[in-house]
């Protein structure tokens, strides 16, 4: 048998090797649920957290969490990662709004639950950063994203950074494991 012609083993409903409680073996459930329990819990994470931020620290020094290796420091950051790109923020914009919509497709063939945690963590961050885009000054489709978190000797970001960056390695581990959103196996 040719690598082309080998079967796609089919796992149970979530990928893990386990059947779910109550189902029937074989039958599978999309886990569009669980990718929006955990794109709202990421979302909502980092709402508060940046509404609580720049009530309570901007326009201050920074708070030293672990002496000088981690700090609160409030910025508003127009562009991307480490400061680049900022004068595409509209760009930036139309790739948060891309994002969503891809997901949003992915979503009606997800029957794999790592796969919906991950990306349910992409979907957190993207809304969490597109809502500071959307809503903060200086206007719609131009706002700049409250970033706090300031470890030493690097970028400082937020809650939805870190969802988006945990989401985005979750999909390469899931990706040479060789598990597809659709919950099929592939062995290459």
């Amino acid at each position: 048998m040719t690598e082309v012609e080998r079967p796609i083993e089919m796992p149970d409903d979530d990928g893990t090797g386990e059947e779910q409680a109550g189902e029937e073996p074989g039958k599978r459930r999309r886990r569009i649920g669980v990718l929006v329990g955990v794109a709202g819990l990421a979302f909502l994470l980092d709402l508060v957290s940046k509404l609580v931020v720049v009530a309570q620290l901007e326009n201050r020094t920074s708070v030293e969490l672990i002496g000088s290796w981690l700090r609160l420091d409030v910025i508003r950051n127009p562009g991307a990662a480490f400061g680049l790109g900022e004068a595409l923020t509209i760009l930036l914009t139309v790739i948060a709004v891309v994002v969503v919509v891809v997901i949003a497709r992915i979503a009606r063939k997800l029957y794999s639950t790592p796969w919906a945690i991950a990306l349910g963590l992409l979907l957190g961050g993207a809304l969490g950063n597109l809502a500071d885009r959307l809503f903060r000054a200086p206007g719609v489709f131009q706002g700049a994203v409250v970033d706090f978190i300031a470890p030493k000797h690097f970028a400082v970001f937020n809650l939805a950074d870190s969802a988006i960056v945990c989401g985005g390695v979750l999909i390469v581990l899931l990706s040479f494991r060789g598990l597809d959103p659709d919950g099929t196996v592939h062995r290459d």
